[in-house]
This record gives structure tokens, C-alpha cells and sequence, in this order.
């Protein structure tokens, strides 16, 4: 374990594209898994940055800008997937109703402006949220690993 955390960051962030990709392909263009692999992203992140005694502040710092990143990455992609898709709102001719998204809305049109918006916006902030907060829980239990005496 300890190699994989010591591995250079332009290879982890090489490995983080490509599983990120692939993730959106299991989700057909949904975001789903992308949003839980920020779980596992937010535990690397924690782990591999206190392997090196560091400021507490300047760790904070490092995994909102990891973390940023890695949404960033996902939102590109969402913009790559659905940003072609919402040219179909300037089609009068379009089928809302079939096109196979939820009807979460009372309107066709409008249920698909808001899977557009929550594609494109909401699910890459979501993965920063996921992966913020996991590596919160992994420097939470370190600390209390540290006021309990034993060892990181």
C-alpha cells in the first residue's frame, strides 16, 4: 500500500483519468460512480499527503485543490457528453417526452433543462463534496488515532 502512495502524482492523476472515464462510461454519461469514486479519491488524498509531516492548514489546502481538480475533470467531461445533447433545445421539432431522461419536472422541456443543469453542474461539485468529505472522515480518525496515543 505504501507504494501506491508514494507513486508520482502525474501517474496517479493519469490513473485518476482514466478510471474516471471509465466510470462515466458505466454510468452512461451519469456521473453516479464518479460521484462515489470521490470516496475513495478523498481517502488517497488524506493518506498520501500526512505520510509527510505537514501543517494542518496547508493539508486542508492541498486536498480542496486535488479535490478541485478532480471535479474539474469530471465537469469537462460532462461538458464533452451534454453539451452537444442541449443543442436540442433550440430544435422546435424536438421530443423532450422520449428522449429517456426522468420526468422530474412537469414539463418535458423543462425536467430537460434541469437533467442538463444537474449533468453539467451539480453531479462534478457533488464529487468534490464526496471527496472533500472523505478525506475529512480519514484526518478525523487519524486524529483521534494521534489523542489516543497510538500510531498514524
Amino acid at each position: 500500500m505504501n507504494k501506491v502512495l508514494k507513486m508520482n502524482k502525474k501517474k496517479i492523476f493519469i490513473i485518476y483519468i482514466v478510471l474516471d472515464m471509465f466510470f462515466v462510461g458505466i454510468g452512461m454519461g451519469v456521473p453516479v460512480f464518479c460521484i462515489l469514486f470521490g470516496f475513495p479519491v478523498g481517502w488517497y488524498l488524506s493518506e498520501r499527503l500526512t505520510l509527510p509531516e505537514k501543517n494542518l492548514n496547508n493539508i486542508f489546502n492541498q486536498i480542496l485543490k486535488c479535490a478541485f481538480y478532480t471535479s474539474l475533470f469530471t465537469f469537462i467531461l460532462m461538458l464533452v457528453i451534454w453539451v452537444p445533447v442541449s443543442a436540442m433545445l433550440f430544435d422546435p421539432a424536438a421530443d423532450f417526452a422520449n428522449f429517456g431522461i426522468p420526468m422530474i419536472l412537469y414539463d418535458p422541456k423543462i425536467s430537460f433543462i434541469g437533467w442538463i443543469i444537474l449533468m453539467i453542474f451539480i453531479s462534478p461539485f457533488l464529487q468534490l463534496l464526496t471527496t472533500v468529505f472523505a478525506s475529512n472522515m480519514v484526518l478525523w480518525r487519524l486524529s483521534k488515532k494521534i489523542e489516543e496515543g497510538g500510531k498514524l
